[in-house]
Order: C-alpha cells, then sequence, then structure tokens
C-alpha cells in the first residue's frame, strides 16, 4: 500500500516537471498558481489533519509572506532571492509565534475564533493603513533573481523554482510526520490529555507545529506576490482561509497527498465553472457549481478525494478491503 502512495506521489511530481513541454502560457501559469496553493493547502494540513488544531487564520500568514515580498524589494535594483525569500518566511513565521502562543491556550470553537481575530487584525492592518497601500494593494516593481542564474520574472523559471520548493515542503512535512516530533502531533490530535499523562508538554509540540506551519504560508505568499507582481489586503481575508480548509477537506484530512490533490481539484473546479465555453452566461454564477460540488463530495466522500481507490476496492472486495491500519502520513 504504502509503495503505491509512494509512486502516485513520484508519478504526480514527474507529470508536473513535464507539464511545461506541451503546456501554453496560460496553463504554465495555472498550475504555477496551483502548485502555490498546494504549498499553503500543505502548510493548513500540518495544523489541522496532523494536530488536529483547526485554524481560521492561515491567510494572515500567507498575506504577510505576499506584502513583505513587496515591502522589502528596493525600487531600484532586483532583489536577491538568497535574503528575500526566506525574510518573507521568517516574518510570517514570527508573526504565528506571536498568534500561536496566545491562541493555543484556548481550544475548540474559542481557538477557532482567536485565530480568526488575529488574521482579521492583520487584513484591517493592511487595509486601513498607508502601509500595504489601502485597498488598491500595491505592485511588486522588479521580481527577485538569483545572480545570472534565475530571473523570476520569467513565467517558466517561476514554474521551476514552485516546483522545487512544493517538493521540498513536500518531503519535510513526510520526514518530520515520521519523526518522534510528527508522532507526537499526531498523539495529540487524537487524545491531548492521554499524552498530558504520558508525559509530554503539549503545547511546545503544538507552538512549533504553528510556527513552521506560518513559515510554509508565508512562503506560499511570498510565491503568489512575485507570480502576479502585485498583492492586496484580499490575500488575508477570512474567505482565503476558508477556501484553503476546503482544499484539504476536499482532498482528505490525514493525508500530505491529499492536500495536493485537494489544491488541484479546487482550482481546476473553479475554472471549469468560471468557463463560459461550458456554461455561458451561467458562468458568471460558478459560486453555485463550486459550491454544490463540495456538498456532493462531503456527501458521497466522507475521506476525501484521497479515499476514493478504498471505496472502490469496498465495492469490489468488501469491508475488509477497505479497512486501513494506523494513520497515514502521507
Amino acid at each position: 500500500m504504502n509503495r503505491s502512495k509512494n509512486l502516485f506521489v513520484l508519478l504526480a511530481f514527474a507529470a508536473l516537471a513535464l507539464y511545461p513541454l506541451t503546456a501554453s502560457n496560460y496553463g504554465i501559469d495555472l498550475i504555477t498558481k496551483i502548485m502555490i496553493y498546494a504549498i499553503f493547502a500543505l502548510s493548513l494540513e500540518l495544523l489541522v489533519g496532523t494536530t488536529g488544531l483547526v485554524c481560521f487564520g492561515q491567510a494572515a500568514f500567507f498575506g504577510i509572506g505576499a506584502y513583505a515580498a513587496v515591502l522589502l524589494s528596493p525600487q531600484t535594483d532586483a532583489p536577491s532571492l538568497l535574503w528575500l525569500l526566506p525574510a518573507c518566511v521568517l516574518l510570517a513565521a514570527l508573526y504565528a509565534l506571536v498568534v500561536g502562543a496566545l491562541s493555543l491556550r484556548t481550544k475548540g470553537a474559542y481557538f477557532i475564533m482567536v485565530t480568526l481575530a488575529f488574521a482579521q487584525m492583520a487584513y484591517y492592518m493592511v487595509h486601513d493603513t498607508p502601509l500595504g497601500g489601502g485597498t488598491d494593494g500595491i505592485y511588486l516593481t522588479l521580481k527577485p533573481v538569483l545572480g545570472s542564474l534565475l530571473d523570476l520574472d520569467k513565467p517558466l523559471t517561476l514554474y521551476g523554482l514552485t516546483l522545487v520548493l512544493l517538493a521540498l515542503v513536500f518531503g519535510f512535512l513526510a520526514l518530520l510526520l515520521r519523526s518522534r516530533f510528527g508522532r507526537a502531533l499526531a498523539g495529540i490530535r487524537v487524545n491531548e490529555q492521554r499524552m498530558r499523562a504520558t508525559g509530554f508538554s503539549t503545547y511546545p509540540y503544538k507552538l512549533a507545529a504553528f510556527v513552521i506551519s506560518g513559515g510554509m504560508a508565508g512562503l506560499a505568499g511570498f510565491l503568489f506576490a512575485v507570480k502576479d507582481g502585485f498583492v492586496n489586503p484580499e490575500m488575508m481575508s477570512w474567505h482565503l482561509s476558508g477556501a484553503v480548509l476546503i482544499m484539504i477537506i476536499l482532498g482528505g484530512l490525514g493525508h500530505l497527498r491529499g492536500a495536493l490533490i485537494g489544491a488541484f481539484a479546487f482550482a481546476l473546479l473553479q475554472e471549469f465553472f468560471k468557463s463560459e465555453a461550458v456554461f455561458g452566461a451561467f458562468a458568471k454564477h460558478w459560486h453555485l457549481g463550486l459550491g454544490l460540488s463540495i456538498i456532493a463530495s462531503v456527501v458521497f466522500l466522507p475521506r476525501g478525494l484521497v479515499g476514493v481507490p478504498g471505496q472502490v476496492r469496498a465495492r469490489l472486495f468488501g469491508r475488509r478491503g477497505m479497512q486501513e491500519v494506523g494513520h497515514e502520513a502521507v
């Protein structure tokens, strides 16, 4: 079973690597955006699917990474990727440290509301002050470079960098979840009181996971700002936090590959229902089609898209073929 899952992941990354050979400029831009969303979804999967912390403020870290990419970039010379990318990730992680240190003292619905409140604070900081350009947003004048090796103003170069970073984030999380730290997070998700009874201080583990998650969301925000060359306050809105939560639910909670599948499924469903070639004038009501699709997936695919093979096996071979042993990390 694990071999087939690893094979699926390898084939998926191989397909993404080969995609530009036959893709149009629009296709490259679209898949770049989806891969950025996949990094964003993986960051939330670490909290929700692994640790059991339902965060509704993930867009704040995404937006901080994006705004940092623009605000820290000089207006006259192209910034170096070597310092700009780590700076954006660090700033997002620092805000996550502050938010996590306070919000993790609450639980359940209170935790959700506190994380949402901190996200809205960040939203209004850029929406209502000159710092973030207000509702108009701000433009990234010069995109980062790495000497003469990488120029992120070229769509194919940005596609390649995004793919490499997605693979690194996925690999890092896969190793993290197989470590003692990852097993502790899984234990917290299942029964935090029992973990405390066995001698684990769960607060530092949850805070570390929160900070790592925030840094990864900041990485996704940095890439999104570089891709579009523009940021606005909507990147920090609760709508985006809700959208990335839907991605990981759609793909299947508790699975890293589910976050990948969910990001691609969500974005491609959006493109499908927005298509005037398919739906004509009804395409302007694309939210309705997307919402109905998500409702149908929750009803008919309770384990998400990643659980479809198990459901097929159950139909063919009975319930025994569907049983899963333990928590799946990948």
